[in-house]
């Protein structure tokens, strides 16, 4: 290889991580820890972190159909639910306007709650708006990834 093509292409190869590299976004950033956040908050029954997290015309769509941030604040702080462990990756943030952004995600979580063990693993969407310059949890839904029958 001539020299000076060997050169050019080492160059290239030591840029390209940074040239290739995705932007950061900072939204999406803020968005992921906040989530991140209440999922540590439900882990630990800590319904003061959900009234700031949740909106107040919160809604909630779970199997039990529609409850409002009262209901999944009150809930998360009574301890009817024992999450053991659970684990969340796969984040995607889709931005609607400056004040509205969706977070898709998925979760797997050994939950128990009154002795009932919660399905999973889900897709989660968290729908955030930003109100006085503060963003909070306005939706929150997820739907159950179907797992693959173990025929004998």
């Amino acid at each position: 290889m001539h020299p000076a093509i060997s050169v050019t292409v080492l160059a290239l190869l030591a840029a390209g991580p940074a040239i290739c590299a995705p932007k950061s976004d900072p939204l999406a950033e803020q968005l992921i820890a906040m989530e991140k956040q209440s999922w540590v908050a439900w882990q630990g029954h800590d319904g003061k972190f959900f009234d700031q997290f949740l909106s107040a015309d919160h809604v909630e769509v779970g199997a039990g159909g529609p409850g409002d941030k009262a209901g999944v604040v009150a809930g998360v702080a009574g301890g009817a639910c024992t999450v053991a462990s659970y684990a969340i990756d796969h984040f995607k943030v889709t931005r609607f306007s400056a004040d509205s952004a969706l977070l898709t995600y998925r979760a797997q979580q050994d939950t128990r709650c009154g002795g009932a063990a919660v399905p999973g693993p889900v897709w989660a969407t968290s729908v955030f708006i930003r109100r006085h310059g503060r963003w909070q949890n306005a939706v929150y839904v997820h739907t159950l990834i179907p797992q693959p029958a173990h025929g004998g």
